[in-house]
């Protein structure tokens, strides 16, 4: 019964009825449902189509919902704003909760900042997007917006905005916002600007990561080194960033090392469907499609298609390039055969995790694959890694054993790289952020590694580590760009 809820995955989310109404749904007791037998499975989600903002009126809810569901309940109670259920999650090591969306029952309810500020809005990113207000030492981060990609959410945050800001009485004096010119929060905060000549302050997304877990620990300005590790963040160069190893305060940064650029034929449909992405950084990094094209993984694809992708590489043709671990995941769960297309975000990345786990405490040997990183070296090559995962493809190894190799060697290419981080500067301190890392196993062998060391590692605790958590980040570096 799982598998139609959850297919692929080893986890369900569970949550208890905060409302009679659901009592009254779980248990069926009421007289007038008592005469239909229950469901095997009932199924409940929030009230909006993907992508889009929850619905608050019922005739908004016939129309956009009808096809959805096989029953509406409605209501005459008018809804005034809207609010998700939180996502949790629970760290298995420190058994703490994780925040993977953090909304109702907990937004807007403050975060204590290490410091005061004046009044600041900061607008947050474009994916799983919250906004954070600001007075004094509080930081009012909002309930789950959503991915600003629709109308209609872009919509919900501009209303939202406004509620929280009369909720609270803070009328913003600057606006802080995500670098990418293109994001719809970075144009609302520049037309916000130029509207009520509000101080508009950019901040590149990765540094924001990193404050925004340095502010959630409570930390005070200082440098320390952050492992900012993502899908997608805009970055100076103009290229994707997303595989970072940061020197960071909350006054500014420096990209200490980052993973090889590969590159996205097709841009966003490369995200959709990994083996574009897979086929795409195999050609970059100079493997040829003899050593490809016959695996497994490209049964299904036309070898037209893949010729297009490499006319593509060759002639930087819609070919954005990125240094993200979340697409390097992605193109590592489509080459060793996990799946070429995705229905929700992450979700190659996250089967590859699932299968990866029962071999880390197997009795079957895992090791990482070998790599060299010269002391000087601030670049981490991919080519040597790709060619490795393909040896095991062609010798017929189990995905599972493969994917856990993948995690331990990015295990230890992290905790070298911090190491060598640690020796130039002398920094004792590490903080974890940008959504790779709800990767539990990769979270569990970074960690521990950085602590045998004698490393401090800070981890998310109030905000998610994903992009909900990036606006926390953004008002905190604005602040420290203010008062400098």
């Amino acid at each position: 019964m799982t598998s139609n809820v959850a297919p692929n995955l080893d986890r369900l989310g569970c949550m208890l009825p905060y409302t009679p109404l659901h009592l009254l749904l779980l248990n069926q007791t009421d007289p007038v449902l008592a005469h239909e037998p229950a469901p095997a499975l009932l199924v409940m989600t929030s009230g909006n189509r993907s992508g889009e903002p929850i619905c608050t009126e019922n005739e908004e809810a016939l129309t956009r919902l009808a096809p959805l569901a096989d029953a509406l309940l409605l209501h005459d109670r008018p809804i005034h704003s809207r609010c998700d259920d939180s996502v949790l999650r629970i760290d298995r090591e420190n058994r703490t909760a994780l925040f993977l969306r953090r909304s109702r029952g907990y937004a807007p309810y403050p975060v204590q900042l290490p410091f005061p500020v004046e009044h600041i809005l900061a607008v947050g990113g474009q994916l799983k997007n919250t906004f954070c207000l600001a007075e004094g030492t509080q930081a009012f981060l909002s309930q789950h917006i959503g991915d600003m990609d629709e109308a209609a959410t872009s919509a919900a945050f501009a209303a939202s905005v406004q509620q929280v800001s009369q909720l609270f009485r803070i009328q913003p004096q600057y606006i802080a916002h995500d670098l990418h010119p293109q994001y719809f929060t970075s144009r609302y905060a520049q037309t916000e600007s130029q509207l009520n000549g509000l101080p508009c302050l950019a901040v590149q997304h990765h540094h924001a990561h990193i404050a925004a877990c340095m502010a959630d620990n409570g930390l005070e300005d200082r440098k320390l080194i952050g492992l900012a590790f993502d899908g997608t963040g805009f970055g100076p160069d103009g290229t994707i960033w997303g595989g970072e190893v940061l020197i960071t305060s909350y006054t500014k940064f420096e990209r200490f090392a980052h993973l090889q650029y590969f590159p996205l034929p097709g841009g966003e449909a490369a995200i959709r469907q990994p083996w574009r992405i897979a086929v795409g950084a195999a050609h970059a990094l100079g493997i040829a499609s003899t050593e490809l094209d016959d695996l497994p993984f490209l049964d299904h694809i036309e070898p037209q298609a893949l010729t297009i992708i490499r006319q593509q590489v060759d002639k930087q043709i819609n070919c954005p390039q990125t240094s993200s671990l979340g697409r390097l995941f992605d193109a590592a769960a489509s080459l060793i055969g996990i799946r070429n297309q995705i229905s929700y975000e992450a979700q190659a990345a996250i089967e590859l995790e699932v299968l990866s786990k029962p071999y880390l405490d197997s009795a079957t040997p895992c090791t990482p694959y070998p790599f060299s990183l010269a002391q000087t070296e601030r670049v981490v090559p991919l080519q040597g890694l790709f060619r490795a995962m393909l040896e095991d493809v062609r010798r017929q190894e189990p995905v599972g054993l493969i994917g856990t190799r993948l995690h331990q060697t990015i295990a230890q290419l992290a905790i070298t790289l911090c190491l060598q981080a640690q020796a130039l500067t002398d920094l004792q301190e590490v903080a974890l952020s940008g959504g790779v890392w709800q990767n539990q196993l990769l979270l569990d062998l970074v960690r521990n590694g950085l602590e045998k060391h004698g490393l401090t590692v800070y981890c998310h605790q109030q905000v998610p580590c994903n992009d909900g958590g990036l606006a926390l980040g953004q008002l905190a570096v604005a602040y420290h760009q203010i008062i400098t």
